[in-house]
């Protein structure tokens, strides 16, 4: 089932790739001089971080906004660097914001595959399945940071207690 989910998400990632390359060479050169723009990654990161503020503010609609902006950046991020669990964290993230709760969950468990240590994802995780009222889930998680002395295990225990 996982294998077939991370195909069908992989084809995603593929065709929106090729349609953000279709639109590439497009525009005019406006004569700029200095860095070239920002990739995906950090686009996506700097708009989630915008995302992440702006619903703590209670403004959520406007966040929603951000969320699915921060979403397409980091899903062409994805694309490029489809091995990246950062990237998968942080489309988790955005997906779960945004109520794409299966896909959240299957983009977390992607990057847990990659990388079975990653406390953010096993964090965010946690959360996510505290959120849909799986507490088993949560508390399998909050296991399996035990031993790390790290912030996301103090958080997530604060979050089920």
């Amino acid at each position: 089932m996982k294998n077939i989910k991370f195909i069908i998400l992989f084809f995603l990632t593929i065709s929106i790739l090729f349609k953000a390359h279709a639109y590439e060479g497009k525009g005019e050169d406006l004569g700029r001089e200095g860095p070239p723009p920002a990739g995906p990654y950090k686009l996506g990161f700097k708009e989630l971080e915008r995302a992440i503020k702006t619903e703590k503010k209670g403004k959520i609609k406007k966040a929603k906004i951000k969320f699915e902006k921060a979403l397409n950046y980091l899903l062409k991020a994805n694309a490029e660097d489809p091995a990246n669990p950062d990237i998968l964290n942080y489309l988790g993230l955005c997906s779960a914001k945004l109520g794409f709760d299966e896909n959240a969950e299957i983009y977390y468990l992607l990057g847990l595959e990659l990388n079975d240590q990653h406390n953010s994802i096993k964090y965010n995780l946690g959360v996510f399945y505290k959120n849909q009222n799986r507490i088993s889930d949560t508390k399998e998680i909050l296991n399996s940071l035990k031993n790390c002395g790290c912030k996301e295990y103090e958080n997530l225990k604060m979050l089920i207690n």
